[in-house]
C-alpha cells in the first residue's frame, strides 16, 4: 500500500478544483453515470436484499467511481487520486484482524460475510449521544461496561465541565476531552472491565489538538481513535493530523463515514456507491483499522427507515463480500429510551446490519441530539439482537424488517422523544425501573414470534 506520506503529497499537490467544480461537475455526474451504467436499483421491497450480483456490482460501480473521483482535500482544493492497482494494492494489504482492548477484555474484530454466523463486534453506548453532568457520564459508561456482550465502548459527549459549557477552540475543550478520557477509564474499572477499548476516541472533542491533547490521559494503542471524513468524499487537514498521531502512537484509527440520501449522493442507489468508495477511502487516505459508517437521511437525521436500510444492506454486502477490513455500521434511531419505536428501530437496524455482513455500533436514540437521552438498556438489547442474527438467512431477515418497519416507519417524522436517563433508571444502581424492564421484555418476546432467539 503506498505510504501515507504520498497520501500527504497528493493532498498538497494534486489536480486543483474549487469545492463547488468538484461537487457538481466530478463527483455527481460520475455518480449518476455508474449506478446507471452498472442498473443498480432500489427495491422497497426487500429492505434486505439477498442478491449477490446486486452487491458485486455495487462495488465494482465503486471502484471505478472512486478511481475517478477521489477525495477532495478542503484545506488545499486538490484532490487524492488513486490508480486501480493502487486500489486493488489497498484491499489486498488492507487490516484483516486488528486486536483492540487489552487483558482478558482483548480481542480480534474480523470481517464478517453476508448471513455469516461470526458473531459480530458489538461497539455499543452512546453513540457520541450528548449528557448534561460528569455524574451522568460515569453512570452510563458504568452501565454500558456491565453489558457482557460488549466488545468496545462508545463513550457520550460531555457538554460542561465544572459547570462551564464547553467551547470548541477553547482550553475547555482541552480540559473537557482530557476529563472524558479520565471519567470512563474510571468507570469502566468500577465495572470490572477495565480493558476494555473505547473506540470512539473523545467524543467531547471538535478540534486535532483537543483529540491529541485529551489522548494522553489515559487512551491506549488498543484503544481505536474515531476519525471521520466529511461528506460527500472530503477530508480536511484537522482530520489528517489525527491520522498522523494515531500512526505515529501504533494505534487503530475508527475510520468514519456518512454518505447522505438526498444530498450529492442522490437516492439510495447512489449512497450504496459512495458509502462501498467510502470503503476504499478509509483503507487508502484514513488508513483505517476498520471502517464505521453511518449513511443518513437528509430529512429524517436517523438511518432506520426502508430507503437507509437497503441502502446499508447493499452496501454492507458489496463491501463485506469484496473486503476484508471490517466494517461497522452505526444505527441512528429517531425514538427516545423507554418507547416502543425506539426498540423496534433497533431490532431493524442491528439485525439488517448484521445479516448483510458488518457488526455494529450502537448508542445514538433521539438522533443522538437530546441532552440525557441515553440508557444502558438501548445498547444492551442491540448488542442481544445482534449476537441472535448472526448465520440468520438474508431472505429471513429481510421478512422480520419488513415486520418491524410497519410497527414505526410512518412516525419517523414525528418521533417519541422517550424519557431521560435519571427519568428511567435509578442513578445510583444503574438500574432500569419497572416499567422499562416490562417494555423490554414485551419487544422481546414479540420478536421471538418473528424467529429471533434474542
Amino acid at each position: 500500500m503506498i505510504s501515507f506520506f504520498d497520501i500527504i503529497k497528493r493532498a498538497l499537490t494534486g489536480p486543483y478544483y474549487t469545492e463547488e467544480e468538484f461537487d457538481l461537475q466530478v463527483l455527481v455526474p460520475k455518480m449518476r453515470e455508474v449506478v446507471k451504467k452498472y442498473d443498480i436499483r432500489y427495491d422497497p421491497q426487500t429492505p434486505l436484499p439477498s442478491d449477490d450480483k446486486l452487491a458485486d456490482d455495487v462495488f465494482q460501480a465503486a471502484l471505478e467511481f472512486y478511481t475517478e473521483v477521489g477525495t477532495y482535500c478542503t484545506d488545499t482544493g486538490r484532490v487524492i487520486r488513486f490508480t486501480r492497482d493502487e486500489i486493488l494494492e489497498g484491499l489486498k494489504d488492507a487490516p484483516a484482524a486488528p486486536v483492540l482492548g487489552e487483558g482478558r477484555d482483548a480481542k480480534a474484530m474480523v470481517g464478517r460475510r453476508p448471513e455469516s454466523a461470526i458473531p459480530p463486534w458489538c461497539f455499543v453506548g452512546s453513540g457520541g449521544g450528548i449528557v448534561s453532568s460528569e455524574e451522568i457520564y460515569v453512570r452510563l459508561v458504568e452501565g454500558y461496561g456491565r453489558n457482557p456482550l460488549v466488545n468496545a465502548i462508545t463513550a457520550p459527549t460531555l457538554t460542561t465541565i465544572n459547570g462551564m459549557r464547553i467551547q470548541a477552540g477553547t482550553p475547555l475543550e482541552v480540559l473537557a476531552c482530557i476529563r472524558s478520557v479520565v471519567l470512563a477509564r474510571e468507570a469502566l474499572r468500577r465495572a470490572q472491565r477495565p480493558g476494555l477499548p473505547i473506540m470512539n476516541s473523545i467524543a467531547t472533542a471538535v478540534t486535532d489538538t483537543a483529540k491529541i491533547a485529551g489522548s494522553q490521559f489515559g487512551l491506549r494503542p488498543s484503544d481505536g481513535w474515531l476519525i471521520g471524513s466529511m461528506a460527500e468524499m472530503k477530508i480536511a487537514f484537522q482530520r489528517m493530523n489525527e491520522i498522523a498521531y494515531v500512526l505515529s502512537l501504533g494505534g487503530h484509527v475508527v475510520a468514519e463515514t456518512s454518505p447522505i440520501l438526498g444530498g450529492y449522493c442522490g437516492g439510495p442507489p447512489g449512497v450504496a456507491v459512495a458509502n462501498a468508495a467510502y470503503h476504499l477511502q478509509c483503507i487508502l487516505v484514513m488508513r483505517g483499522s476498520c471502517q464505521l459508517t453511518f449513511p443518513i437521511h437528509f430529512n429524517y437525521s436517523c438511518n432506520t427507515g426502508r430507503d437507509m436500510l437497503w441502502s446499508i444492506s447493499a452496501s454492507s454486502q458489496a463491501i463485506s463480500r469484496n473486503s476484508h477490513l471490517p466494517l461497522l455500521d452505526l444505527s441512528y434511531v429517531a425514538a427516545g429510551p423507554m418507547t416502543e419505536m425506539c426498540l423496534y428501530e433497533t431490532a431493524a437496524a442491528v439485525l439488517n446490519a448484521v445479516v448483510s455482513g458488518g457488526s455494529i455500533e450502537f448508542g445514538g436514540v433521539t438522533k443522538a441530539t437530546k441532552i440525557d437521552h441515553l440508557t444502558p438498556m438501548e445498547p444492551r438489547f442491540a448488542s442481544e439482537v445482534a449476537c441472535a442474527a448472526a448465520g440468520m438467512s438474508r431472505r429471513d431477515g429481510n421478512d422480520i424488517i419488513k415486520r418491524l418497519l410497519a410497527r414505526y416507519e410512518d412516525r419517523l417524522a414525528d418521533p417519541p422523544v422517550g424519557k431521560k436517563f435519571q427519568e428511567c433508571y435509578d442513578v445510583d444502581s444503574i438500574e432500569p425501573c419497572q416499567e422499562y424492564v416490562e417494555l423490554n421484555g414485551r419487544i422481546r418476546e414479540e420478536l421471538r414470534g418473528y424467529g429471533l432467539r434474542v
